[in-house]
């Protein structure tokens, strides 16, 4: 009979409910940390719940009594700050769980922890960020409170810090603090001129939040591959809980935690809290210099800093070979084109006044591009020069759909632009519109975006947040208008070709003028429309292909508008002869003169040579014929 009840009672552990488990086989038993609802230690029916235990509230707890009792699901903690009891109400606030804050009862006590680690996986990047605001703020209060108390320099294990107190002197200006190889130097007289609190001041340096509050709470990106911290982070502090003004600049000085590289960029940040959490900002913090062990930030706030690595592309050197090298020959044709335009009358007129601001506008655009483009510091001048060259590149643009709007009334007109008292009246209207419509652009860019105009890269617009249409989007619209402009062109020219014969030599002009005009949509606008095509998405290969494209038409741009509409126009070719025969004749008149002049040089020296060698002698003077001698007394 007893054989038979074993699998019977063995059969109830087979229905223990949560939190508990099988006893001895034949009962259950609830898990460390819960108890049965009934208060039964064994029991077999499954009906039956284990709850967790309140250890802090039963007193199971064994926690000394300076400790914080935290109860947890299943357990519970002891949280404190041993030997630093000034600091033991930070643990009222964070788990600080630490072997020395349990009662030596034999009892196995969780690892001991810090206030950072327990950060690091408790929730969303936002509510991380929330709460590491939370924590340096009162550290920073915490710390320059201790200052009254004891100056000089400090660690805390248990909140992973090392810091330094002193009081200001008020003979000296300057004061220096440092703490765990990062040092700051503070103004003390600026810092304190708009608080009447005790010049005491703090530096602190956090071990491990640096893991936490790492590269990925950095949004600015501007063009780099990858972002990480390089240094610990440090807190400035005179006692303020709020971010401190400066009128004179903080410095402060950074050890690296990793080497530098050739690809890489030092990065001043300081931590920026905010209600929704808070991020890594580079506002009012500037790189002074960096090398391969330490980097010198200046900043006009007091808050907490770090420095950041940022991983720049590498480049193709072949592509800034061609980049080099066509801007510089494009350059030179830029500026003969406008030359020819300005100095050749014979062609002169309101089409040639149009095609002269557009090379002006092109040369200036690559002029600054080949000297400015990496120009990434200071980082306002980059952003001056990102904001001249969208400014350029869009009234270039702006020319083009002027030319683009003179060819079709003029071909609707069917007559040739010249300077009649419209064409003036046009002209009246033309420069404002030139130079005016990309000015507008500009400024409303810069006004709702100027933070955009400058990557850490190059001094151009950043790709992301979409701020790059304030460029590509007016470029699109100019060219899909002007393609109107020249569909309806070569469609009335279609027309009028056919019907009316005496005016063919005029209509055969205009078809030589919409050809060049259309060639120059497509040397500018198919140049920038390949732009549309250089993202990611293409995948590599398609991306490298694109971008040789992309650069190899839009560094001969200057050489395309130079060849058509200067080299392939019969008139500027006979200006081109008349200036090259002028300048020949010149020369050959010019040596023709130097010759002369050598010759009569070379005739005149053997008189006054002999001259020379016979002053002292006398000849009896020969009579010319028909004349007669004459004595002088």
């Amino acid at each position: 009979m007893g054989s038979r009840c074993l699998p019977l009672l063995s059969a109830f552990c087979l229905s223990c409910p949560e939190k508990a488990s099988c006893f001895n086989d034949t009962h259950c038993v609830c898990n460390n940390g819960y108890e049965s609802t009934s208060g039964r230690k064994y029991f077999t029916e499954s009906y039956e719940k284990c709850e967790d235990i309140d250890e802090c509230k039963t007193g199971q707890a064994k926690c000394k009594q300076t400790s914080y009792c935290r109860n947890e699901i299943g357990s519970y903690y002891c949280s404190c700050v041993p030997d630093v009891p000034l600091f033991n109400w930070v643990a009222g606030i964070f788990k600080i769980n630490h072997a020395k804050c349990y009662e030596h009862t034999g009892k196995n006590t969780q690892p001991s922890e810090n206030i950072w680690t327990t950060l690091r996986n408790n929730g969303s990047k936002e509510h991380i960020a929330k709460e590491a605001t939370q924590r340096l703020e009162s550290i920073e209060s915490a710390i320059w409170n201790y200052s009254f108390t004891s100056l000089g320099k400090h660690k805390n294990p248990e909140l992973d810090i090392v810091y330094e107190t002193k009081t200001c002197n008020e003979t000296s200006e300057k004061t220096v603090l440092e703490a765990g190889n990062n040092t700051m130097d503070i103004d003390c007289a600026d810092a304190f001129k708009r608080t009447t609190r005790a010049k005491n001041v703090a530096l602190i340096t956090y071990g491990s939040l640096g893991d936490i509050l790492d590269g990925s709470f950095f949004s600015d990106r501007r063009g780099t591959v990858d972002i990480k911290m390089n240094s610990h982070v440090v807190s400035g502090t005179i006692g303020v809980e709020k971010k401190v003004y400066l009128s004179k600049p903080v410095f402060l000085t950074f050890k690296h935690t990793q080497p530098g590289g050739a690809r890489t960029k030092q990065l001043c940040v300081y931590w920026e809290g905010s209600q929704e959490g808070g991020s890594w900002s580079t506002e009012g913090c500037t790189l002074v210099g960096s090398n391969e062990s330490y980097t010198v930030c200046k900043c006009f706030h007091l808050s907490s800093f770090a420095v950041l690595v940022a991983l720049v592309p590498e480049a193709d050197p072949i592509l800034a070979v061609i980049t080099y090298v066509g801007l510089s020959l494009s350059l030179l044709c830029l500026l003969l084109a406008a030359l020819t335009f300005l100095l050749c009358k014979a062609i002169q007129n309101t089409s040639t006044s149009l095609h002269l601001q557009l090379c002006i506008c092109l040369f200036l655009a690559h002029l600054l591009f080949l000297t400015g483009i990496d120009q990434t510091e200071p980082e306002v001048l980059c952003s001056i020069i990102a904001g001249v060259l969208h400014y350029l590149y869009l009234a270039s643009f702006t020319w083009m759909l002027l030319i683009g709007l003179q060819l079709f009334l003029t071909v609707r007109n069917l007559r040739v632009a010249n300077y009649t008292s419209a064409g003036r009246f046009k002209k009246r209207f033309m420069y404002p519109l030139g130079y005016g419509i990309p000015a507008l652009i500009v400024a409303v860019s810069a006004a709702v975006g100027h933070k955009n105009y400058g990557t850490y890269t190059h001094c151009w617009l950043k790709l992301d947040k979409g701020f790059i249409w304030s460029f590509m989007g007016p470029v699109a619209l100019i060219i899909l208008i002007n393609f109107t402009f020249y569909f309806q062109i070569l469609w009335i020219l279609r027309n009028k070709l056919s019907s009316l014969n005496k005016e063919v030599s005029t209509i055969q002009d205009t078809r030589v003028m919409t050809f060049k005009a259309i060639a120059q949509l497509f040397i500018l606008g198919c140049s920038w429309s390949l732009g549309f095509f250089m993202v990611d998405e293409v995948g590599k290969t398609i991306g490298s292909v694109v971008a040789y494209m992309f650069t190899i038409i839009n560094v001969l741009q200057g050489v395309l508008i130079f060849v058509v509409y200067c080299l392939f126009n019969r008139q500027v070719r006979m200006e081109y002869k008349k200036w090259f025969r002028g300048m020949q004749k010149g020369l050959e008149i010019e040596n023709t003169e130097v010759s002369r002049s050598t010759a009569h040089t070379r005739v005149e020296e053997p008189g006054k040579s002999t001259e020379f060698f016979h002053k002292g002698d006398t000849a009896p003077a020969q009579p010319q014929p028909g004349t007669h001698p004459v004595t002088v007394f």
